[in-house]
């Protein structure tokens, strides 16, 4: 087996994730007796196998490389919102108005002076 893979581009990230959800599908086949399920779950996985026998190694490169770029995108997006909530007991964001810089300021405190750390204009606002 090892030899016949040599040469092939094999399991990649994205190869893993069509497979997950590939499984997903096919056990939820089970209670719903989906027959578009079922079709989606089986191309899932000839898609993925597909993917890793392939030879054109570079274009299957650059298919996960492009995966992995809107996964770390959502995960960045997600990430940022859950700390938003995190922190919105404690801080405030404040949006700076001439160069629209993000500024943390801890709640509770009145009416402040901010002074932008990127552009270094003062604004007033209440936190």
């Amino acid at each position: 087996m090892a030899r016949f893979m040599i040469g092939r581009y094999g399991m990649d990230q994205l190869s893993k994730m069509v497979n997950y959800i590939s499984f997903a599908l096919l056990i939820l086949t089970l209670f719903t007796h989906s027959m578009l399920l079922y079709i989606l779950a089986v191309a899932g996985i000839i898609y993925s196998y597909y993917r890793a026998f392939s030879r054109n190694i570079s274009k299957r490169y650059s298919e996960n490389q492009a995966y992995l770029k809107v996964k770390y995108d959502v995960l960045k997006r997600f990430n940022q919102w859950k700390m938003r909530i995190k922190d919105s007991k404690t801080h405030r964001i404040f949006k700076c108005p001439s160069c629209s810089q993000k500024i943390r300021v801890p709640r509770g405190k009145g009416k402040i002076l901010i002074k932008c750390p990127k552009c270094r204009i003062e604004f007033t606002r209440k936190s």
